[in-house]
């Protein structure tokens, strides 16, 4: 198919928010192809941009309107690309929606002219390794698959290259749900992977989380598929949404062996499975692209053993769920490094489920000190500390443990406060663990101990 068709030529197209994971960059493109006279603004300054402005260097056409938002951009545009980092209610918006531009999004952008079947993840964790899971199935049985969205790449740049027998999975926050309109043909198929309160700070309300998550359900078609589990009640409030066919994904016992560890990741792969026996794939090719499934970065990695000591870079765990499931595959005893910036969560309930499953655990960053207190309200003889940065609290839990424990960072809060994503973290996190005296080289991840299957 060609890039679009156009539709845009002439018209007045302000991106807000470029960010910097690439899919305010996408967009730009997008539209300057199609003809449309771009401004894009962003509340940050060139500098904080500078990898983004320069993958746009070649487009000298574009308006610029960086460390802040001029009212005049939005009263003059026909259309406006929001980046889903911005918040509901953003007063620039408002402006735009009374003088009549029309609201969307990247998301959007693709789904309006996406010629593929898509599959759509959402969920509050375990989305981008079902995600993950689900492609790998369609490629294993030899379909033409494109996996995006939040997971961190666009597929704007690569629409032209789809085929209407190809298959399209996007990872979808609540976030890009919240920013579609009602007009956006959702996904012929919807995975949730489950739920518990997340980004309260944004939505400003558990039940605005919920309708951002309904939303991949309600406005699908008869003739589409849910799949979501039917043992998980944290799901309920999701039931009478659905609007097309539900399926219940296989139980997770029956799988084959997986080389990713963890009850919650043999769940994620049983949502893969479900969605692999709805397209139609062989169940042989199922089976095996589960099995070889490698997992993803910072998402419960062995790092290897370093003096004695196992550790593992669990760095996307950004939920107090995710966090417990680490800990729950985790062997015994576990010290634990946690924190960062809070999204609005109480984390009473967490110290005491914290203190249950662990050795030790070292609190950091903004959230630390509220981690900890609860920790040492649960348990005032647990081993703790609350330091500012993961340097100190990795330092801590090395001299605190023993050989054989296992080391397991895994924040449960998101990374903001003091590192651009939960990926630079992570790196940091394992340069940190390959800086450490060792008395012998570093054992092999495979030889860690056993975890729960």
């Amino acid at each position: 198919m060609s890039d679009g068709s156009l539709r845009f030529a002439g018209q007045n197209v302000g991106v807000m928010g470029l960010g910097r994971h690439g899919g305010g960059v996408a967009a730009a493109r997008y539209l300057l192809r199609q003809g449309a006279r771009v401004t894009v603004s962003d509340a940050a300054d060139a500098k904080a941009l500078g990898p983004s402005l320069s993958a746009l260097a070649d487009w000298p056409e574009i308006r610029w309107r960086l460390g802040g938002h001029e009212a005049s951009d939005f009263r003059r545009a026909d259309v406006v690309v929001v980046n889903p980092a911005v918040r509901p209610g953003h007063p620039m918006l408002e402006i735009a929606r009374r003088c009549g531009a029309r609201l969307t999004s990247e998301i959007e952008l693709l789904l309006e002219a996406c010629p593929a079947s898509v599959i759509g993840v959402t969920g509050t964790h375990g989305k981008s390794t079902t995600a993950a899971m689900i492609a790998a199935v369609l490629r294993h049985d030899r379909r033409r698959c494109w996996l995006g969205g939040n997971i961190g790449r666009s597929l704007l740049p690569v629409l032209p290259k789809m085929q209407a027998d190809d298959w399209v999975v996007l990872e979808l926050s609540s976030f890009q749900l919240h920013h579609l309109s009602s007009q956006v043909n959702m996904p012929r198929v919807a995975v949730v992977t489950g739920y518990e309160p997340n980004h309260l700070d944004w939505h400003g309300s558990q039940a605005a989380y919920r309708r951002a998550k309904r939303r991949l359900l309600a406005e699908q078609q008869p003739g589409d598929v849910a799949i979501l589990s039917a043992e998980d009640r944290s799901l309920d409030f999701l039931r009478d949404a659905v609007r097309g066919h539900c399926v219940r994904p296989p139980e997770p016992d029956v799988l084959p062996p997986l080389r990713v560890f963890g009850t919650h990741a043999r769940r994620n792969a049983a949502l893969a499975a479900a969605v692999g026996q709805v397209v139609g794939c062989g169940r042989q090719a199922v089976a095996q692209a589960l099995a070889r499934f490698p997992g993803m970065p910072h998402r419960l990695r062995r790092l290897g053993c370093y003096a004695g000591r196992w550790f593992f870079n669990d760095s996307k765990s950004t939920t107090p769920g995710s966090l417990l499931a680490a800990l729950d595959a985790m062997p015994s005893p576990t010290w634990l490094l946690c924190g960062g910036q809070n999204k609005g969560l109480k984390p009473e309930s967490l110290g005491r489920a914290i203190a249950a499953r662990v050795a030790g655990v070292a609190c950091f960053g903004a959230v630390g000190p509220l981690v900890y207190e609860a920790v040492r309200v649960a348990a005032p003889e647990l081993p703790a500390i609350c330091v500012s940065h993961l340097d100190d609290a990795l330092r801590w839990c090395v001299s605190r443990s023993a050989a054989g424990d296992a080391v397991l960072l895994s924040p449960g809060f998101a990374s903001l406060d003091q590192y651009r994503d939960f990926a630079e973290r992570g790196r940091h996190f394992e340069k940190l663990v390959s800086e450490l005296p060792a008395t012998n080289a570093p054992r092999r991840a495979a030889e860690a101990p056993a975890v729960t299957p």
